[in-house]
């Protein structure tokens, strides 16, 4: 079975600290404190393809694009400051994923969220 992208993407957006989600230009969107946006979701809302857009750290996006165009896109708007478009509409590394939108948190949220994602991430390490 196909999994629903939209519900993989938010159940790893709302997983990260002071994360909450509204409807921003009519998609599914991503905040962090209710005031930053780091994910946007877009299922057919600029063309014809489910993606979704974040933060990226510098020069990911061009690597991303030039490296595999099949799989990352500038985003229109955002893309000029860097921001990284991903396919949904492909076959996708879930796990890839996951990194992708971490990546994006870490370049919005505060210091303060980022050490208590760390914090997170440790202790779930230090258990297995």
């Amino acid at each position: 079975m196909r999994t629903d992208p939209l519900a993989e993407v938010r159940a790893l957006c709302v997983a990260l600290p002071e994360v909450t989600e509204r409807l921003s230009h009519g998609e599914p969107t991503w905040f962090v404190r209710d005031r930053k946006v780091f994910v946007t979701y877009a299922d057919h809302h600029h063309n014809d393809r489910v993606a979704f857009c974040c933060a990226a750290p510098e020069g990911v996006q061009q690597m991303l694009v030039e490296a595999e165009p099949e799989r990352f896109f500038r985003p229109p708007y955002v893309g000029h400051r860097g921001w990284l478009g991903v396919y949904l509409d492909v076959e996708v590394d879930w796990d890839r994923i996951a990194e992708i939108v971490e990546d994006a948190y870490r370049q919005i949220a505060p210091k303060r969220l980022v050490a208590q994602l760390d914090a997170q991430a440790d202790g779930q390490v230090a258990t297995q």
